[in-house]
């Protein structure tokens, strides 16, 4: 029986759901004027007291200073969590204000990344927090419920506010600006009066205007035959009516729900605007309307039947399940200089996360959690079980294994043991479920308790060196940290850590970078022409100003600033004082810096009561910079690029062309140029991303990659070149100085992989992004062949590769084994280097070695302490050809004698029950084994191959973990692990990689619980997935369209889409053209034939939607996904709900494709 539409959406804002909302919001005092509150800021000493409300109309939090001013603005959507109490790090300062009570305090953490941000707040009682936090919860939930009009009237709204907040109406040249950062790009505004003759758009005009947009710019999808059968068409225009509806939906769509007449009306009255007539009598779709529905959410791609929790699978032993498991749970990025956060765990187990891992090492007087001998930060052992304990079971009720990494004295591992008991309290598995047990228990035995995996016999030391050191850089003459690891003879360093990319500016000069600061001007005149030009342009906000030298007093300054119409004028004076510079309009504020008082005149107003707001650009403010050349030709700037041997390095120069500039850089050992153009106040690089100045361009760049992993860094000047002169400088980092790798045979031809490629035909290549294809011939413009993994001369297509250099290919044969992969930035050889220790300081520094070979430039390179110089000086000095160490070879043998293997605390033992962590013969599985161990492989490692590890794992549990070598925290591909049977396949949760997105899929399934029950096929001897090629279904997919794509940077996105089935024996991949410059509403007609996927595993193969945006420089990057288990996908035309890396939803972000769905090998 299907069931009404109205028990799953709101079908209208005045229903009585949202009448009874706003009562909710009236009774607890705080939608519209808003409660005074403690705001509690990260890394602030001090709480601010504000005006803390709610805005219904975009369902915003938002919280105001006394100015009535934004201070900033939550999302009801983005919330992830509201947590009682002072349960967050924001509330430190809270420290002497134990007045405040710990009820009357509450967190927001919201946010769409791995790592969410805090709203820390406190109120005046305890009861007023409990209405906030209830009200809140309701309201996210009623937010998340709401269908999709009434989605895009909330997204108009708040484009809307985002302009001028509270505002009613809008131009039509704000218009544009809500469009451009909508990822539309604006032909001319002839096109934005063609869409809507008024020059000022209220809430129903631009409703309307975005309609129009949005159909005009997808209306030929409607031009489908398909659909030909379901229009009417009436003069002028064509209708959908409640009966083709209706028909639409059952032989097109294939969805059962619709043979109720009722459940079809309501779902069509959804899409129908609250004022229309169709209201009052059968509804009818015009064909905008119908667009609408065909892109909703309402009519996704996913049943979400199959997404529900099944009670009746959740009896089986453990062995029978997949685990949702990660790996390094507390790091919240790379493996070297990330955080580690005790939110990390929240965040994981709030994910779905059933087995988290700590690594524990000795503090002090009590362990910590961090990832040993690297940058990443310490946590407390103690923080870390109090999280697991208060969010273990918030999302799921069955049982949380913790995986214990053991680095601890058996002292320490005592104290662990006894904060499990004390923390965990019952929760803490202690016994065996039942006392005579031949098989693991059932995830349903195990509700709510917290298992603990840990050896049980000696732990072993490592023998690796690893840890972090600072290198000399003489190009820029600085210290740099980096991450190193010596295995053998050879010495590995990572890029940079924590390196600030910005050039360190003076204070006293930090004005020279502002847009606002215009120098030396003619006069008064002609500074208060350029303030009144641009308020005329811009409408004149009150408080726009800029900032010139005065002509009258020397070392002075003026504030020109607009107030009432008029531009006022405003001296800034400057003098003296003890060898340091002050800056002030009254003796009672001085600065020391023009940047920091303009900076306080923001947030404190004049003595005119005025706030200084929008700053009047100077275009040519970067003639004031060292890297801009006014007159340098192509040829001229690239022969100063070449004098620096650094990628980063860069200028910029004007070129002959009137108002047009080009910006020369550095990257992968290639000298590259870029038009830069000036259209009136705005400067535009690539197609689309504007700045107001070449100032803001650089800024930009400078943290922002602006070719693929290259940011700007090294700015081109006098001086720095003349030190690239005089200076020997270490600078080819895989060079042969330091780097002997065994000589490669280049071949004729060798390509990269830009794309992912699975082959469609048996003699074509199969490869993923990066790899490397040799011995390549071009047979035709679109097919070349090449060698690749054994196979010879098979075809592959041309567009998906890219051709790479002889260098490029040694380089990356250098990386192929380097266990920092693309995270090195050097390899030393250590076996033709001297090793010597410096006497005294080294620029700066107490504890440094320097390896030398022949006459090449040496190489320093620091420790943060004596003793760990030693340790260092004992593994380098092994390999190193001779050695002039200074330190006493008793010392030396001390530190080289073999330590013997830490023994298990009884206590810890005594908790170990199930997961008792297998070390030694791990692979050997013919002789007994215990149902209770569990036995962990690195995933280059596992013996995935062999027959009696399926068979292992249909008894006793195994778990997988990422390679050492994966500093990145990239992810391995979880499939082969999954397919013979292995529950734990633990992953990087932090990472957002296509292995988490599938991995996020896969759990979604039986209610997000964290237990998935494995098929019964996969236990059984005869199974042999990689092996048996019968294909049980094959799914057919179009991409039609897509709307609301994101905008992660300045340029409006150029966007393709990828589409592929992710499982055993892939065999096609669907790739669309690029859409130049739409992001908001881009159309792919160009591929009418279908692709076709065979499905050979159905439960572990899964439909990859991949949207990428390609820059300027042609690059692909990733923009958004959609990852699902193909035993969901539904029939039709459908809509493909996206989500961004970290599998968040990104609000009205969708494809409409085209799906046709045949069982059991039908159609092949």
């Amino acid at each position: 029986m299907a069931c009404s539409l109205s028990s799953t959406y709101s079908l209208d804002p005045s229903t009585v759901k949202y009448l009874e909302m706003g009562h909710l919001m009236r009774v607890y005092k705080y939608p519209e004027t808003g409660h005074l509150m403690s705001v509690y800021k990260p890394k602030k000493v001090l709480r601010t007291v504000m005006t803390v409300k709610v805005i219904m109309e975009t369902r915003w939090i938002v919280w105001l200073s006394k100015a009535n001013k934004f201070e900033g603005v939550v999302d009801i959507r983005e919330i992830q969590e509201i947590r009682r109490g002072k349960n967050s790090k924001d509330f430190n300062c809270l420290k002497q204000e134990l007045s405040v009570a710990d009820g009357n305090c509450f967190t927001i953490l919201y946010g769409s990344e791995f790592v969410l941000k805090t709203l820390s707040l406190s109120v005046d009682t305890k009861e007023t927090a409990e209405k906030w936090i209830t009200a809140l919860e309701k309201l996210k939930e009623e937010t998340l419920r709401e269908p999709t009009p009434q989605i895009v009237k909330r997204w108009l709204k708040k484009q809307m506010y985002s302009i001028d907040t509270y505002s009613t109406s809008i131009t039509l040249k704000e218009f544009k600006a809500i469009l451009t950062e909508a990822n539309f790009k604006v032909p001319s505004m002839k096109f934005l009066k063609d869409l809507e003759a008024s020059k000022c758009l209220n809430l129903e005009t631009l409703h309307n205007a975005y309609n129009k947009l949005m159909y005009e710019s997808q209306k030929q999808i409607l031009e489908e035959k398909d659909f030909l059968l379901y229009r009417r068409k009436s003069p002028g225009f064509s209708v959908v009516d409640l009966e083709h509806f209706q028909k639409f939906l059952l032989c097109e769509q294939k969805d059962d729900s619709a043979a109720d007449l009722q459940w079809v009306k309501e779902l069509m009255q959804m899409f129908i605007d609250g004022n229309s007539k169709e209201k009052r009598k059968d509804p009818e779709f015009t064909d905008t309307q119908f667009l609408n529905y065909l892109f909703s959410k309402e009519n996704s791609i996913w049943d979400t039947k199959v997404t529900e929790y099944r009670e009746e699978d959740m009896c089986y032993p453990l062995c029978d399940y997949w685990i949702n498991s990660s790996h390094n749970t507390y790091l919240t990025g790379n493996q070297i200089s990330s955080n580690s956060s005790a939110e990390a765990y929240i965040r994981c187990l709030r994910m779905g996360c059933r087995c988290i891992e700590l690594d524990c090492y000795d503090g002090d007087l009590k362990p910590n959690i961090t990832h040993g001998k690297t940058f990443t930060s310490k946590i407390t052992f103690d923080e870390v079980v109090e999280a697991i304990n208060d969010h273990a079971f918030e999302v799921s009720e069955f049982p949380v294994i913790l995986s214990i990494e053991e680095h601890c004295s058996t002292e320490q591992q005592g104290y662990m043991a006894k904060r499990f008991k004390e923390v965990f309290k019952d929760k803490l598995l202690t016994e065996q479920a039942e006392v005579f047990e031949t098989q693991l228990p059932s995830p349903m035995q195990l509700k709510r308790k917290i298992i603990i995996k840990h050896k049980t016999n000696g732990l072993k030391q490592t023998t690796r060196k690893e840890g972090h050191l600072q290198i000399w850089d003489p190009l820029d003459e600085k210290w740099h940290c980096h991450f190193c690891l010596n295995t053998d003879d050879k010495f590995y360093y990572s890029q940079e850590i924590e390196e600030d990319s910005a050039e360190e500016l003076e204070s006293a000069e930090m004005h020279l970078s502002e847009i606002w600061f215009h120098g030396k001007m003619e006069n008064r005149q002609a500074a208060e022409r350029c303030l009144q030009q641009y308020c005329a342009e811009t409408g004149g906000m009150e408080g726009t100003f800029l900032v010139r030298e005065s002509n009258t007093f020397a070392q002075d300054y003026i504030i020109v600033f607009w107030k009432s119409g008029k531009c006022n004028q405003i001296r800034i004076r400057s003098n003296e004082v003890g060898g340091t510079k002050n800056y002030f309009l009254t003796d009672s504020h001085r600065f020391g810096s023009l940047h920091s008082l303009i900076q306080h005149y923001k947030k404190r107003p004049l003595k005119f009561k005025q706030y200084l707001t929008d700053a009047v650009p100077n275009l040519n403010l970067h003639e004031y910079q060292r890297w801009f050349y006014s007159s340098l030709c192509r040829e001229e700037a690239e022969e100063k690029l070449f004098k620096v041997p650094r990628d980063g390095a860069f200028l910029i120069r004007g070129r002959e062309e009137p108002g047009s500039f080009a910006i020369t850089f550095k990257a992968e050992g290639k000298v590259k140029h870029c038009k830069i153009q000036r259209e009136g106040r705005i400067y535009i690089i690539g197609t689309s991303a504007e700045f107001e100045s070449l100032v803001e361009l650089v800024n930009y760049y400078r943290k922002t990659p602006l070719y693929r992993k290259m940011r700007l860094r090294y700015p081109v000047t006098e001086e720095l070149l003349q030190r690239c002169s005089t200076v020997s400088t270490f600078v080819d980092v895989y060079g042969t100085k330091y780097v002997d790798p065994s000589e490669i045979e280049a071949s004729v031809i060798s390509v990269k992989a830009v794309y992912d490629y699975q082959k469609s035909q048996p003699d074509e290549l199969s490869f993923a992004r990066g790899a490397i294809i040799h011995n390549v011939t071009k047979e035709s413009q679109q097919w070349w062949r090449g060698d690749y993994e054994g196979k010879v001369q098979h075809f592959f297509p041309s567009n998906y590769v890219e051709e790479i250099t002889k260098e490029e290919l040694r380089k990356l044969e250098v990386l192929k084994n380097n266990p920092l992969k693309g995270m090195c930035k050097g390899v030393v050889d250590l076996s033709k280097c001297s090793f010597s220790i410096l006497p005294g300081m080294k620029n700066g520094k107490e504890f440094v070695f320097m390896l030398q070979q022949d006459d090449a430039p040496s190489f320093e390179i620091a420790a943060s302490s004596l003793d760990y110089l030693y340790e260092w000086e004992s593994i380098v000095n092994k390999w190193a050809v001779s050695s002039h160490s200074r330190i006493l070879n008793t010392r030396l043998s001390e530190r080289d004698k073999r330590k013997k293997d830490k023994i298990v605390h009884d206590d810890m033992l005594a908790l170990v029950i199930y997961c008792k962590s297998k070390s030694g013969e791990k692979k050997k599985f013919d002789q007994h084994y215990e149902f209770t161990e569990v036995r962990s492989f690195d995933e280059e490692l596992a013996p995935i191959d062999e027959e009696k590890f399926v068979e292992y794992n249909s008894k006793a549990l195994s778990r997988i973990y990422p390679s050492r070598e994966r500093m990145d925290s990239s992810n391995y591909n979880p499939l082969p692990y999954w397919l013979c049977g292995c529950q734990l396949v633990a992953l990087n949760f932090q990472t957002p990689d296509k292995s988490m997105h599938v991995n996020k899929a896969l759990f979604d399934l039986n209610g997000k619980c964290g237990f998935l029950l494995q098929p019964k096929w996969l236990k059984s001897p005869l199974s042999k997935p990689f092996i048996d090629k019968t294909v049980e279904q094959t799914i057919e997919i179009r991409v039609l369209g897509a709307r609301h794509l994101p905008k992660p940077s300045r340029n409006i996105v150029s966007p393709f889409v990828e589409v592929q089935v992710y499982g055993v024996h892939e065999n096609n991949t669907l790739k669309t053209m690029v859409v130049s410059d739409n992001g908001l509403n881009p159309v792919w007609l160009d591929t009418p034939q279908a692709v076709k996927f065979n499905i050979y595993v159905p439960e572990l193969a899964f439909l990859h939607f991949c949207v990428c945006v390609e820059d300027m420089f042609s690059d692909p990057h990733f923009l958004a996904q959609a990852t699902l288990p193909v035993k969901g996908i539904r029939s039709g035309y459908r809509s493909v709900p996206l989500k961004n890396g970290y599998s968040e939803d990104i609000e009205l972000a969708s494809l409409l494709v085209h799906v046709s769905v045949n069982e059991s090998g039908a159609g092949n």
